[in-house]
């Protein structure tokens, strides 16, 4: 089996937080770890899991894509910039 080392854990975005502060959530850290022996690195996003007033898994990649769309959303399949993400949780019924 691979044994990875955690080399940084990633902090949540707090403007995402700010937003989410009043709905019922779970957010899991992302993480960077390394393959030693090897120059591999993978990347787990973080997951902001919001349960209500909406059901949303949205995942937050460390890595800044050409496209500067760093969030993704599992329910619509698509990335986000931080601007649409906001639009998307300060108004859901919008988006649903």
């Amino acid at each position: 089996m691979l044994d990875f080392k955690t080399i940084e854990l990633l902090e949540p975005n707090t403007e995402i937080l700010d937003i989410i502060k009043n709905y019922t959530y779970k957010i899991k850290k992302g993480k960077i770890k390394h393959l030693p022996k090897t120059n591999l690195q993978f990347i787990e996003p973080t997951q902001y899991i919001i349960k209500y007033p909406i059901t949303l898994t949205i995942l937050e990649y460390k890595v800044n894509e050409i496209s500067n769309k760093p969030f993704y959303i599992k329910e619509h399949n698509e990335k986000y910039s931080l601007k649409e993400i906001k639009q998307i949780l300060t108004s859901p019924h919008k988006h649903f």
